[in-house]
């Protein structure tokens, strides 16, 4: 008897999925745990393995389509059964809402006057428009009375950059020679008047990172502490930690290990806001947020608290390799109770991040520079590094993240309270 296979829900925030290759063809036998497909979420590509058996009858989303969770993505059933009847079952619901809704606006439909019908022209992938120059050629300035015709800024600047106002194309009205036809123009050169650009559909992680980001910032009232933290304790302990472990730890570790540790000190910050009552966890898990092709992904480190600098660093040198090659699963980023966004690694020296929700706060990481500072009344060369931490108005309040951000800083510039001593 046939089966409809649905369209899979692969995270918790996943509501229509694309399915990216099919690894069967209609007419090919499906043992139950074959791989049928591979389904691309709002997060990551995986692969969608058979849970029934059968002969494949029907492809309900062909490859590079989207469809929404729960809708029809396959039928299995036996070869030459009849399946018209399964499918239009299955597809009465949204005929049925399709119809409600036609009825309803069916009095007003009757009193809007006819619309003439359209045809337009499909545009070209990117888009071009430009003006009608022969290729080849410059538009020739205007010229009354033996005169060029020019305002009198595009005189005054072409005969600062000595430039003959015979050569200058003009862009302006009747081919009147303005200030950007000469701050624009190449000597010898051909006026380039194409404007040009492309335009890219959004995909199923871009369009779920929107939707997230723009939740969190316009529900939670965020508000903002920066911290400079000095660095050079920490640079002396990371060089001896790789000379004497052999591990080439990263900054980014040294700042996980520190949030971890002053998160334990600090429940306050490592919350929740849930509507109507706020979850203070006694558990660690740090979100560290990761850039990849198509957006960002927050991989969890899990107990980070119990965990050495050590095994961080190896966690996240493996969630990494795992984000690149797209590979990570919803287990990966589920559970977080703190982020972590680290951009120093591209020179950024300070920024504000957006609140990863369920969590109540999120700590931006900025490069480490090399500036002046007050040393014992006298200036002297030091690092230091600007954090920033957003939190959420309702869960936390501005006296609760400074005291966070006041033990991660001491902890930081004292590594050695990294180890339990």
């Amino acid at each position: 008897m046939a089966e409809i296979v649905l369209m899979p829900k692969l995270s918790d925030t996943m509501t229509e999925g694309v399915v990216a290759e099919w690894h069967k063809k209609v007419g090919d036998k499906v043992e139950s745990g074959d791989l049928l497909a591979e389904i691309e979420s709002d997060k990551a590509t995986m692969e969608f393995e058979s849970f029934q058996e059968g002969v494949l009858l029907h492809i309900g989303v062909e490859a590079g389509q989207n469809a929404p969770v729960d809708s029809v993505l396959a039928v299995l059933g036996d070869e030459g059964e009849d399946i018209a009847e399964l499918l239009q079952e299955a597809n009465k619901p949204a005929e049925s809402t399709t119809e409600s809704n036609d009825t309803s606006k069916e009095e007003v439909k009757k009193e809007e006057p006819p619309i003439a019908p359209s045809v337009s022209a499909p545009q070209p992938d990117p888009v071009s428009v430009s003006s009608q120059v022969p290729k080849g050629t410059s538009p020739a300035p205007a010229v009354l009375n033996d005169k060029i015709i020019a305002s009198p800024l595009a005189r005054k600047l072409a005969e600062e950059k000595n430039i003959p106002l015979s050569q200058v194309p003009g862009s302006g009205d009747g081919g009147r020679i303005v200030k950007r036809d000469v701050v624009n123009f190449i000597p010898g050169g051909v006026l380039n008047t194409t404007e040009s650009f492309s335009e890219v559909g959004l995909d199923s992680m871009r369009k779920v990172i929107g939707q997230r980001l723009s939740e969190s910032k316009f529900s939670a009232p965020h508000f903002y502490l920066t911290l400079d933290i000095d660095m050079d304790n920490a640079i002396v302990a990371r060089k001896s930690i790789i000379e004497s472990k052999g591990t080439k730890v990263s900054f980014n570790d040294m700042v996980l290990k520190a949030t971890a540790k002053a998160l334990k000190q600090h429940p306050g910050v490592n919350c929740s806001f849930l509507g109507d009552r706020i979850r203070y966890n006694d558990h660690v898990n740090i979100g560290v947020a990761m850039a990849v092709e198509n957006g960002l992904l927050v991989p969890v480190v899990r107990f980070a608290d119990q965990l050495s600098l050590q095994e961080i660093s190896a966690q996240v040198k493996d969630y990494a390799i795992r984000a690149k090659e797209n590979k990570l699963t919803p287990d990966d980023w589920a559970g977080s109770t703190f982020t972590v966004s680290n951009l120093g690694m591209f020179g950024i020296e300070q920024f504000t991040s957006i609140i990863n929700s369920p969590d109540a706060a999120i700590m931006a990481i900025g490069g480490i520079k090399q500036v002046p500072v007050v040393n014992n009344n006298e200036i002297v060369p030091g690092n230091v590094m600007k954090v920033t931490l957003s939190c959420d108005h309702r869960a936390v309040d501005g006296a609760v993240g400074a005291a966070f951000l006041q033990t991660f800083k001491q902890i930081l510039e004292n590594p050695v309270l990294m180890y339990e001593l």
